[in-house]
């Protein structure tokens, strides 16, 4: 019985320093050298200073910039919060908030179609990308608010679109960030 204390107990501390110390410093150190702007979040830089990442969406409420998606994750685009609201589609709540922002959004844009990712929120709230027809119903006020001609807001989308991945996984998108810098970049420029 004593020997198998003192194995169980030695297993214990083997298997701790190994799996709990060395495996996840080599998998930090190799994700440093090989995959290094993955590994720190995709964090986008101006002058020095970080301005935001690729992977999470941020709030721009300017009427001058691409909006993203709703986000219900605490509230809205926090990332210590991240997730969806679960609400049922018969939720008073959601459906309230839906039609508010549908509202919002007629009087953005009048009689254009609504594309769903504009009304609805991701599952984790925190979707950095929109759909390119998401990306396009709003070139009539980014063009109106920047001074630019809609043919140049919608020829700095399609820029900005990536493809599906390997040509057949998942949708057509666009960084909101990114194009939202690269918006900047082009009103500076003008």
């Amino acid at each position: 019985m004593k020997k198998n204390l003192i194995t169980a107990f030695l297993m214990t501390i083997v298997t701790t320093i190994l799996l709990g110390l060395i495996y996840p410093l080599v998998v930090y150190g190799l994700a440093q050298v090989l995959l290094r702007d993955k590994a720190n979040g995709e964090l986008i830089a101006r002058n020095g200073e970080v301005i935001g990442s690729r992977l999470i969406a941020q709030p721009f409420t300017a009427a001058k910039y691409f909006h993203p998606r709703p986000s219900a994750a605490g509230n809205g685009y926090d990332a210590a919060n991240s997730g969806g609201t679960n609400l049922a589609p018969t939720n008073q709540k959601l459906i309230d908030r839906v039609q508010a922002d549908a509202k919002s959004l007629h009087e953005e844009n009048p009689n254009q179609p609504i594309p769903v990712d504009m009304i609805t929120t991701s599952a984790s709230g925190l979707d950095p990308e929109i759909s390119p027809a998401a990306a396009e119903f709003q070139i009539p006020r980014i063009a109106r608010e920047r001074g630019l001609s809609e043919a140049a807001v919608r020829d700095l989308i399609q820029k900005h679109t990536k493809q599906r991945d390997l040509g057949l996984l998942g949708e057509p998108r666009v960084n909101v960030l990114e194009l939202n810098l690269a918006l900047d970049e082009l009103t500076s420029k003008h």
